[in-house]
């Protein structure tokens, strides 16, 4: 049971990537890519219909993760408590931003609310990337230090960073040289995929700018990706234990490598889908050889004195699982109802659809 509830979790929270994913990435284009207004205009429209309903897999991830895995979600929400909220407040000015920004016609109101769009995008990107590489490198459980634990064994306390600022010290920061690798790549994906989903929803002017754009920052990521599998493998040197062990794992990082191909390809395909479809390809890919690299682990430890926390030791009991599942299956029914019939009622190109 507790893999199904897994495989259930990792793929609320991958929807979330790839489809809120594309707004962050739409932000960063509009604070760095768009001079224009009319651009600024064509992208707000791309993302117009969709942004709000996107946020609904991270509330629900998050309601799946208190009510199957109840340790972890008291762990991680505690233990991160300060990036968890500087998330909240870019989720925040991201979302005020765009509603606020069309409401008075001037051009410093739309400079602010436009900057607060863009660097909402940005820092979300940035923070959701380090979370991640906080996940992959683990935290000092208990908060052990000379042997003695600080805390219950299930809880830690990480702050902003350390004195030495490495990933390899014993009392690690959320920030260090090997998550700030991992949140810049974040950074670059997203924003390549935002860029395919402009394309794909618009007729906008820029496009062919946003095709060069993702060409070289996807050329860029390619080179991120070699160190972040150098520092991976510094910072965990078993991190191929699970592919070896199943092989049948490698399809994930096949994945990756074809999303990646076809993301550098990206000014070559006659299709606008095509671009869009391959950046999906590598988020999905990527993390889910995260999950499979860690399995059945959710948060290591820095240290030899508290096990990880796994599936296993997080989880609710066998009867809370099973009362889980019959709400989760007409919940997820209707949100993939609402999901399906949004696409539907926005599909094609978004240019002539008002935005306020």
């Amino acid at each position: 049971m507790e893999i199904l509830w897994l495989i259930i979790l990792a793929f609320m929270l991958t929807m979330y990537i790839v489809l809120d994913g594309l707004d962050f990435g739409a932000g960063i284009i509009f604070l760095f890519v768009a001079k224009k207004e009319k651009d600024k205009e064509a992208i707000i429209k791309s993302i117009g219909p969709f942004w709000d309903g996107n946020e609904v897999w991270l509330i629900a991830g998050g309601g799946l993760m208190f009510a199957v895995f109840p340790t972890l979600y008291a762990s991680a929400f505690s233990g991160l408590y300060l990036p968890l909220t500087l998330v909240l407040w870019m989720l925040i000015f991201r979302g005020i931003g765009l509603e606020l920004r069309h409401l008075v016609d001037n051009h410093l109101w739309r400079q602010v609310w436009g900057a607060a769009f863009g660097m909402g995008s940005l820092m979300l990107a940035l923070l959701f990337g380090i979370a991640l590489g906080n996940i992959v490198r683990g935290v000092n459980l208990g908060g052990v230090e000379n042997g003695i634990l600080k805390y219950d064994p299930a809880y830690f306390f990480t702050p902003l960073w350390s004195n030495d600022f490495s990933p390899l010290n014993a009392h690690p920061g959320v920030i260090d040289w090997f998550t700030i690798i991992l949140g810049v790549i974040a950074i670059i994906t997203l924003t390549i995929h935002g860029a395919n989903w402009i394309i794909l929803k618009t007729e906008s002017s820029f496009n062919q700018t946003l095709r060069k754009v993702s060409y070289m920052l996807s050329l860029a990521l390619i080179f991120m990706m070699v160190i972040s599998f150098i520092a991976w493998l510094k910072v965990k040197p078993n991190a191929f234990d699970n592919f070896i062990e199943h092989p049948v794992f490698w399809l994930a990082p096949v994945a990756v490598l074809i999303g990646l191909i076809g993301m550098v390809r990206v000014k070559s395909y006659a299709k606008d889908i095509t671009g869009f479809l391959f950046s999906s390809l590598f988020i999905i890919g990527s993390f889910v050889s995260t999950l499979l690299a860690l399995f059945p682990v959710f948060i290591p430890s820095t240290n030899d004195i508290v096990p990880a926390l796994d599936i296993y030791n997080t989880s609710t009991t066998d009867y809370g699982m099973s009362v889980a599942i019959g709400w989760w299956i007409p919940a997820f029914i209707l949100v993939g109802g609402y999901f399906y019939n949004l696409h539907r009622t926005f599909k094609g190109k978004l240019d002539d659809v008002e935005y306020h």
